[in-house]
């Protein structure tokens, strides 16, 4: 897949596109998950402070913090497994199991380094930008259920997530981010590039790719959280 390309432009025309597929195409459900992500956060957390001991400012801490922690990286990536790794897995598949990419190879063409190596960069490229969009609108979706139920005022929900915020939350999501996006993408060009069959089989590649990223995204989110936040 890293070997050197024929020609650079076309590489970069297919970066572009894939871009396009992979970060606009996802962006209109990506915005719906995380408000909606955000609002039951906000609602949830409101409905386990019990106490009247406990400050309301902390909604927007725990909203803000488990959104850049947890919320937006990894529940946006598993929905991107699904959505991106599976048309991934099946496009390059079907390219497969109709013989198209051995009509590459026949032309001398690097059919790994054409079909996923453009994908896997634009996958790099987007998906922390779709994280960092899931994060604020993840926050916003907080702020405006909290807003519209009368369960934390503005200022309480801005100042709580002002108070705790750091630079390496951000960062360590990025991390998570750009790991996750390497995973998707990888996966399921792996299994769409050695699909055998035909239109059954396509299927059952865009299946597993979709499972065995999720499976991986998780453990990753475990490995990099027990690695970096201690």
């Amino acid at each position: 897949m890293f070997y050197k390309p024929e020609r650079i432009s076309i590489y970069f025309a297919r970066i572009f596109d894939e871009m396009v597929k992979i970060g606009i195409g996802s962006l209109p459900i990506v915005a719906i998950i995380s408000l909606f992500i955000g609002a039951v956060t906000t609602v949830q957390t409101a409905y386990q402070l019990t106490s009247g001991l406990i400050a309301k400012s902390v909604i927007g801490t725990i909203v803000s913090d488990s959104s850049m922690l947890e919320l937006a990286p990894t529940i946006t990536c598993l929905v991107l497994a699904g959505k991106v790794g599976s048309h991934i897995a099946s496009e390059i598949g079907t390219m497969r199991v109709s013989e198209q990419i051995d009509a590459l190879d026949v032309m001398g063409i690097n059919g790994a380094g054409y079909l996923a190596m453009p994908k896997i960069i634009a996958g790099i490229i987007m998906i922390p930008l779709l994280n960092i969009i899931a994060i604020t609108l993840s926050i916003y979706g907080g702020y405006m259920a909290g807003e519209w139920s009368g369960i934390v005022s503005h200022d309480q929900f801005i100042s709580g997530a002002r108070s705790t915020f750091k630079g390496y939350t951000l960062f360590f999501s990025m991390i998570k981010s750009f790991t996750f996006a390497f995973i998707i993408t990888s996966v399921s060009s792996f299994h769409g590039f050695y699909t055998k069959g035909g239109a059954l089989e396509v299927g059952e590649a865009s299946t597993k790719a979709v499972v065995y990223s999720a499976v991986l995204i998780l453990f990753f989110d475990y490995l990099l959280a027990e690695l970096l936040l201690k």
